[in-house]
């Protein structure tokens, strides 16, 4: 099984969550050896119930001020995540981060998710713009399928 939390504003990010697991289900059922998904959306009203195991996470690039470059970063909606990331030892069982974002705010995309790695020293794993699409799927299954069968390996 892998853990996937993630946090959705515009539910652009639900939308992609809900289409990587339906990915998973489907691999699943061809080879039972392939991992399920188990999704875990965080928001303003989650409670930190401390993680016990490994887990990736998925994030949206909201901002409010600064460019990331040379005049800061403020994060903006998005910030329920890195409380919970900040509660003792959760930061410690995140295998790495999924930033989503659009395009065409050019050195901003996936800027949160990136601030987020040098944060909670993980991995950027993967990218995938506003809804992600089957191709993202695939490859973003992938990708978190090698990291924890790494992982494990440890």
């Amino acid at each position: 099984m892998i853990n996937l939390l993630y946090i959705s504003i515009s539910g652009n990010t639900r939308a992609f969550a809900q289409r990587l697991t339906h990915y998973a289900e489907a691999q699943h059922e061809v080879d039972s050896a392939q991992p399920l998904i188990h999704l875990t959306e965080i928001s303003d009203a989650s409670q930190a119930e401390g993680e016990t195991a490994p887990y990736f996470v998925m994030i949206p690039t909201y901002l409010d001020g600064g460019n990331g470059i040379d005049n800061g970063f403020n994060e903006l909606m998005t910030t329920a995540m890195g409380d919970y990331m900040r509660e003792p030892g959760n930061a410690a069982w995140c295998r790495g981060i999924i930033g989503s974002g659009n395009r065409n705010f050019n050195e901003q995309y996936c800027l949160t998710a990136k601030e987020y790695c040098r944060e909670f020293d993980v991995p950027f794993l993967a990218d995938y713009e506003l809804r992600g699409n089957a191709v993202d799927a695939k490859r973003i299954y992938e990708i978190l399928v090698q990291t924890s069968q790494a992982d494990q390996a440890k």
